[in-house]
């Protein structure tokens, strides 16, 4: 008999502060992702880069995130 093991992976946890479903939604993409240019994550997400920005600029404010350059990352 062949012994399988279902391989269960946990979700990331989000921080409890984030309401909004795009600001998630670029959370998890960095956690996943590791780092990225904002057009890398439109092009991902299917995210206009104003709005990217926007979020970023929110989550960098709230110390979730850090910019080297063009290049932002979780803290």
């Amino acid at each position: 008999m062949i012994q399988t093991e279902t391989a269960r992976t946990a979700a990331p946890a989000l921080p409890p502060e984030l309401q909004s479903p795009r600001a998630k939604l670029v959370y998890l993409y960095l956690t996943t992702k590791g780092d990225a240019t904002v057009s890398e994550m439109g092009d991902s997400l299917g995210m206009k880069k104003i709005s990217l920005y926007s979020i970023l600029k929110t989550l960098k404010k709230e110390g979730m995130v850090a910019c080297d350059g063009d290049t932002y990352a979780l803290n």
